[in-house]
């Protein structure tokens, strides 16, 4: 790691949050993104943002990737978006000092364009490691390149709210918090999907008490979800 790399890692708010509520293996992961130059991105960001909130922990939310102000601040969903999912959180007894969350890709698409499939895909393994230490029971997905991740070639329209299980975990996929922004009435809809969180995270319990170890995931989707016309970016 550069020396300047070496600084900006040490002052990074993520990897002190790892610090502080992670494991040494989570903190070293942090401090591997912050120097990583594996895709165009590296170029362009201010910081990366890896991720932010307790390891291990029952229920890790898997966004897109950074926006403006993540990549100025170093941490995920700092945003309008953010404060809808702190709302959300909040309204079934959960925060960020007990959930994991990250992205899909850990620097910020310059003018907040789609990821592309390379990018994705150089980011899967930080990802794949990142999931492997939180050890959720329960994965959220929020927007639709997270949620190619395990559902592949269908939309977030068809099937929000209807988990899947994967290995020893539940997988959901939900909207991302900023479709709300753009379409209020997907507020009650996220919302809806989030209240039940709980539920889903007794199911996922007893799914791991039954195969505590089988932890087995299906193959990674590097390349982009295809999406209809009615179903744009605006509804991520």
């Amino acid at each position: 790691m550069s020396d300047s790399t070496a600084d900006a890692a040490y002052a990074s708010p993520a990897i002190e949050g790892a610090r502080r509520t992670g494991t040494p293996e989570l903190v070293e992961l942090y401090e591997e993104i912050a120097d990583c130059p594996a895709c165009g991105l590296a170029r362009t960001r201010t910081q990366t943002v890896p991720g932010s909130g307790p390891a291990p922990a029952e229920v890790m939310c898997v966004g897109e990737g950074p926006g403006a102000r993540e990549d100025e601040q170093g941490l995920p969903f700092v945003g309008a978006a953010g404060r809808f999912l702190d709302e959300l959180l909040g309204g079934i007894g959960m925060s960020r000092e007990t959930v994991h969350i990250a992205n899909v890709v850990k620097c910020r698409p310059p003018g907040n364009r789609d990821p592309q499939p390379e990018e994705i895909a150089a980011c899967q393994p930080f990802l794949e490691r990142q999931i492997a230490l939180v050890d959720p029971l329960l994965i959220v997905t929020l927007g639709r390149f997270s949620m190619a991740r395990w559902f592949a070639g269908t939309t977030i329209s068809r099937i929000h709210g209807q988990p899947k299980r994967v290995g020893n975990r539940l997988v959901v996929p939900m909207f991302h918090p900023a479709a709300a922004l753009r379409r209020g009435e997907l507020r009650t809809v996220i919302a809806a999907d989030f209240a039940r969180i709980p539920e889903l995270i007794e199911e996922a319990r007893a799914i791991r008490t039954e195969a505590p170890s089988d932890a087995a995931a299906e193959p990674f989707a590097a390349t982009a979800p295809a999406a209809p016309p009615s179903e744009q970016r605006a509804l991520l």
